[in-house]
């Protein structure tokens, strides 16, 4: 059998959303005992004062599949609530596009179709 160089957490998918300085990370990792769970992290980049560089300043947020309808509930409701009685007239819409592979002379991208309710699949 051979051994698995990731300490038994295998990423079998990820998503990224890039929105200003902040970057998110969905991916689906495996156990070692072949169950699935998924991690949300959220990447921050911060000037280094010390080093004038800059660092990454990371958030995780690990979700077990027991939990994914509870989360997927709690944040609809959220984001719903937020959407319907505190901003009722911003145009969430006009929020959704897409600048992660453009470059100078690129059409922007049309922006997808969003729905009001997210979906696990």
């Amino acid at each position: 059998m051979e051994e698995n160089k990731t300490n038994g957490r295998e990423e079998i998918f990820s998503e990224k959303v890039k929105a200003g300085k902040r970057t998110y990370f969905f991916d689906v990792k495996s156990t070692r005992s072949n169950d699935y769970y998924l991690t949300i992290t959220e990447s921050k980049k911060r000037y280094n004062k010390d080093d004038e560089g800059f660092t990454y300043e990371k958030h995780k947020i690990f979700l077990y599949k027991e939990d994914f309808n509870k989360f997927m509930e709690a944040l609809n409701n959220t984001v719903n609530h937020v959407k319907t009685e505190l901003m009722p007239d911003v145009d969430f819409d006009s929020f959704s596009h897409n600048h992660e592979n453009h470059e100078k002379d690129e059409e922007p991208a049309k922006p997808a179709a969003v729905d009001s309710e997210l979906k696990w699949d």
